[in-house]
């Protein structure tokens, strides 16, 4: 499928959300729409598999036959079925019975079965608890299907659902929907709900393009980024995960098998299911991954609290776009956290700094971590700046990259992109301005791939340019009190030209005698014609 016959996919099931959603808000609809294309995607991959595997067995329906080649197979061989999603959990990892599949969910919207609801939500309930070989105990929890919202009875509930499958199954028809496609489309559909929601989408989407500047820098080699990509990381986390994708932007950037295994937390319990299937939907194996619910700044996953050195997990890639200056509670018990104790606690009015010092806790000594903040933690006073001069003094800050305002759904202010390192060999820090380098947009501004490239290109080659990019030394750093506002030091400001007043002393001196010489020889004209002369002096 082509980039325009992705973009008409998306569009189409855009128009179907809105065509349907009808005084549903859109994070509700959202929802919805979201866990029916999973569900679309688990079956197709499914019955594909399927397919494969019982080669010519797999039944061809006859013309009038309406129930799913799978559930005539499983009809007619009963006594098979447990070795053969024995084989499947081998082959694909799940297992979904065929009452259960796209299909047959479909066939019941299309004759407006009344049993439709009760079969979906029976369905919903297999796949959470009985599909995979880890549970997925309330993926759909954030569905509910007996809501009033989609009518006041079970009936009216019910021919809701049944429009809603039936339009989303036919607009979907008309395309080859791969497994990339499907999410491919599933991305879409989140950046156009996050468009669509407003300050509040923040909390889960980050911009593709923004994800594909940090993709890119922890991939790249972490000590010579000029030598090019990694070819594998083992571990990536992204402790602020929201939709997942920007742990997804990571795993394209190596391509399928790059990454050993994805580890995601998000504390929003909604955006937390959505990063599950977004997961599943681009086909990373449920072996492949694993997302928490809880809170990072808690420390709420008991994977990463291991006291020891030598056993504490660690990641060869961190990324994060966690809320900016997000309020929090810090309190003494937190104050001795193994995450904070070296370096202090971030105030309570902005938790950005305990977000930076959560991740770079478990980032490995080859590592390297990318996180977006707001310019704040580069210039505020206070504890920010006390562990601010002690990461710049550890030489664990790497790169300053200042982004234009106005890219993200949630806010319009300038942010920043942090790169840390464990252990870094330049003894400078790069700063990059490119807070002008971007394509003005009606509701966000954009960047375009020019643009990207730009900032990475920097980064690799540690280049320098005038205006755009710098190497700091840490001796001028510190002379300015370690803050690290950029324009401090790549300034975009265009040099005023310069003046001179000698020179332009004489061109009004010139211009003035000019005037007067004019002004007498008119005159005489005047004169000759017996006018009055011009006002003013003639010498």
């Amino acid at each position: 499928m082509t980039k325009e016959q992705l973009s008409q996919l998306g569009e189409t099931l855009w128009d179907i959300a809105d065509q349907l959603r009808g005084a549903m808000n859109a994070d509700d609809f959202r929802d919805y729409m979201l866990s029916f294309l999973f569900l679309r995607y688990l079956s197709d991959n499914y019955e594909a598999a399927a397919q494969k595997e019982l080669g010519r067995d797999y039944p061809a329906p006859a013309k009038d036959e309406r129930r799913a080649p799978l559930a005539i197979w499983y009809d007619a061989n009963a006594e098979d079925v447990t070795d053969f999603e024995k084989q499947m959990r081998l082959k694909v990892h799940y297992v979904i019975e065929p009452q259960y599949l796209w299909s047959s969910i479909y066939e019941m919207a299309r004759t407006q079965h009344d049993d439709l609801l009760d079969t979906l939500w029976k369905g919903f309930k297999y796949i959470e608890e009985k599909s995979f070989a880890s549970t997925f105990q309330g993926l759909f929890s954030e569905i509910n299907l007996h809501s009033e919202k989609l009518g006041k009875t079970p009936k009216a509930r019910n021919e809701k659902l049944c429009t809603i499958i039936k339009k989303i199954a036919e607009g979907i028809a008309q395309f080859s929907t791969t497994t990339d496609i499907l999410g491919d489309a599933y991305e879409y559909l989140l950046g156009e709900f996050a468009a669509g929601s407003g300050k509040k989408a923040g909390e889960f989407y980050t911009p593709q393009q923004i994800s594909t500047i940090l993709s890119r820098i922890v991939t790249l080699d972490s000590q010579e980024p000029a030598t090019g990509k990694k070819k594998k990381l083992d571990q990536v986390y992204d402790f602020a995960c929201g939709s997942g994708s920007l742990l997804l932007n990571v795993r394209k950037q190596l391509g399928k098998g790059g990454i050993g295994k994805i580890y995601g937390q998000e504390k929003n319990i909604t955006t937390y299911n959505l990063a599950r299937m977004n997961m599943l939907l681009h086909g990373v194996k449920d072996t492949e991954f694993e997302i928490h619910h809880g809170d990072s700044l808690l420390n709420e996953w008991e994977i990463l609290k291991e006291m020891n050195p030598a056993k504490k997990l660690q990641f060869d890639a961190v990324v994060a776009n966690p809320p900016f200056s997000y309020r929090w509670e810090p309190n003494d018990a937190l104050g001795e956290d193994f995450r904070f104790k070296n370096y202090g606690l971030a105030p309570k009015s902005a938790a950005d700094f305990a977000f930076l010092l959560h991740g770079f806790h478990f980032l490995s000594d080859s590592g390297v971590m990318a996180i977006i903040l707001p310019h704040g933690v580069l210039f505020r006073g206070g504890a920010e700046e006390r562990i601010r001069t002690k990461l710049l003094r550890d030489g664990h800050i790497d790169t300053v990259i200042g982004l234009p305002a106005n890219l993200f759904f949630s806010t319009g202010i300038p942010v920043c992109i942090l790169v840390l390192k464990r252990c870094k060999r330049p003894d400078d820090v790069l700063f990059i301005n490119a807070s002008e380098h971007f394509e003005k947009g009606k509701r966000q501004n954009r960047l375009l791939p020019e643009h990207i490239d730009k900032i990475i290109e920097a980064y690799q080659y540690r280049r320098e340019d005038e205006r755009y990019s710098r190497r700091v030394s840490m001796e001028e750093i510190e002379k300015n009190d370690y803050n690290l506002n950029i324009s401090r030091y790549v300034s975009t400001a265009t040099p005023e030209e310069q003046i001179d007043l000698q020179v332009v002393n004489t061109e009004l001196t010139d211009l003035q005698n000019r005037i007067v010489e004019n002004t007498k020889k008119h005159n005489e004209f005047l004169k000759e014609l017996g006018l009055p002369p011009l006002p003013g002096k003639e010498d």
